[in-house]
């Protein structure tokens, strides 16, 4: 795969892979049974319903694989890719989330605000994975992510709630975050408020960055730069099926200062 449309673009989509084929069809039973537990139905389900949100939800240990599922650990170009290009050999995987939306997504969740669905429903609850929100509408740095990558698990229509990403936005999100922080060692960055150096970048990016669809089938996959804005649009597609994603998000450097995660290409 190109690393130069990768680094570019901030993204990029992997075709059929015999590998992640074998691992879609193996984790698919799995995840139906975490969307579909009672216990967990009942932590992660949003949006009046249509998002199953699913941090950590499926039972994978750090190759990837459920032995007890007879799913397979991770492999194929995608992993190769992280591997070689990102410079991440031998990760170790997190529990990858079960992300499941639903025929109507999104609708007002219990406790949001107005300007908060508004801004999903409108803007996509455009995000940079790694930046949580504190103290109301704060935001601080949270945890770290080598990347995102996605293995869909379904093959919905066209509209069906699809992942979007703003081309580019990667490093002016970068540039952003190196300003503010430039003068605060990588220690303390978890200390400090960002919310207005976030929100300006996330302005900027809405304004000068092409926002594009990010569509895969089962046995394909998609790697989305750690610094990247993105997020889901609403469901157009007709009032039928699901689109369910794993997301993996592994840490590379458990423990380690964050200046990697700013400044590692």
């Amino acid at each position: 795969m190109d690393a130069t449309t990768f680094f570019r673009r901030g993204w990029i989509r992997f075709p059929h892979d015999p590998a992640i084929a074998e691992w879609t069809a193996r984790a698919r039973p799995v995840a139906d049974a975490c969307r579909t537990d009672p216990a967990l139905r009942a932590r992660w389900l949003r949006c009046g319903g249509t998002w199953f949100v699913g941090v950590n939800a499926l039972p994978n240990d750090s190759s990837g694989a459920v032995p007890d599922a007879r799913v397979p650990p991770l492999g194929g170009a995608p992993i190769r890719f992280i591997a070689d290009v990102l410079g991440f050999p031998g990760i170790a995987w997190d529990r990858a989330q079960i992300s499941v939306c639903y025929p109507g997504y999104p609708q007002p969740s219990p406790g949001e605000s107005n300007a908060a669905f508004r801004f999903r429903l409108e803007r996509d609850a455009a995000h940079v994975d790694g930046i949580r929100r504190a103290e109301g509408k704060r935001r601080r740095l949270g945890e770290a992510h080598g990347f995102i990558l996605g293995v869909p698990l379904t093959d919905p229509p066209a509209g069906a709630a699809p992942l979007v990403v703003w081309e580019g936005s990667h490093e002016i999100m970068r540039r952003a975050l190196r300003e503010r922080l430039t003068d605060v060692p990588p220690e303390r960055w978890l200390d400090e408020d960002i919310t207005e150096t976030y929100t300006a970048a996330r302005r900027e990016c809405f304004e000068a960055c092409r926002r594009v669809v990010v569509a895969a089938r089962p046995g394909e996959a998609y790697l989305i730069h750690r610094l990247a804005l993105h997020g889901v649009a609403p469901w157009t597609a007709r009032d039928e099926g699901e689109r369910m994603v794993a997301y993996f998000r592994p840490d590379p450097f458990p423990g380690a200062p964050r200046a990697w995660w700013l400044e590692r290409a």
